[in-house]
């Protein structure tokens, strides 16, 4: 598995991209280089800029605590790519619903069409 991270303008997206069994890093470069245009990147999230200063550590042990406690355990990448799959399946359950519904419309209809060439007269 792949993970494409790009950053511009204070917004990251990631795209996962499953190669199956251990590519080389040509291999990885050229399959970049040929579908750059064709990934299919997750919405885009805030990206935050760190500015690095020596801190305590158990300051720092105290802060990454409370962080992942707030947020959740995963990276930036995997926290994206998990927005990314609830949109999409939001976007499927709209499908299917809307789908369920077509459906219920042509059987109410032929229902209905039967019921019609039943009373009709013989």
């Amino acid at each position: 598995i792949g993970l494409y991270e790009r950053e511009c303008s204070d917004k990251y997206e990631v795209c996962r991209i499953i190669f199956g069994s251990e590519p080389k890093d040509y291999e990885v470069y050229d399959f970049l280089m040929k579908n750059w245009n064709s990934l299919i990147f997750s919405p885009e999230t805030d990206c935050v800029s760190h500015e690095y200063k020596r801190i305590n550590p158990k300051r720092m042990q105290r802060q990454i605590k409370k962080q992942t406690s707030e947020k959740g355990i995963g990276t930036k990448a995997q926290q994206a790519l998990k927005l990314q799959h609830e949109q999409n399946k939001k976007e499927r359950r709209t499908i299917t619903r809307q789908m369920k519904e077509e459906e219920k419309e042509r059987q109410f209809a032929l229902r209905t069409e039967k019921r019609k060439k039943k009373h009709r007269g013989h």
